[in-house]
């Protein structure tokens, strides 16, 4: 997996982060957390995972660009909420994936 540079986290997690990225790294069990990275189809723009997912042996984790980590579903939604309207205020559009890719690639 990989982060994004500007990661949105859900209220209440800021302070976690890195444990949370860690466990996430090393497999380990965490019910609750949700992550939210761009939609490995290219039409799409996000997608939402329960972290339980990745504890599978046989699901890709090399894949993924995280954009954001939830501590619930709720969560989860709210920060793509945020997520679209920043691109929107932005870019009176609504490609997440282009500015999500622009942004990472800003020194």
């Amino acid at each position: 997996m990989r982060y994004y540079k500007y990661l949105y986290l859900a209220e209440g997690i800021r302070k976690k982060r890195e444990k949370i990225i860690r466990k996430l790294e090393e497999n380990r069990l965490q019910t609750n957390i949700h992550i939210i990275t761009l939609a490995q189809n290219e039409k799409n723009q996000l997608e939402i995972y329960n972290s339980m997912l990745f504890l599978q042996p046989d699901f890709p984790h090399d894949d993924f660009f995280v954009v954001g980590i939830a501590k619930d579903y709720e969560d989860a939604i709210e920060i793509v909420e945020e997520i679209t309207q920043e691109v929107y205020n932005k870019t009176k559009g609504a490609d997440i994936r282009s500015y999500i890719l622009e942004r990472e690639q800003e020194e």
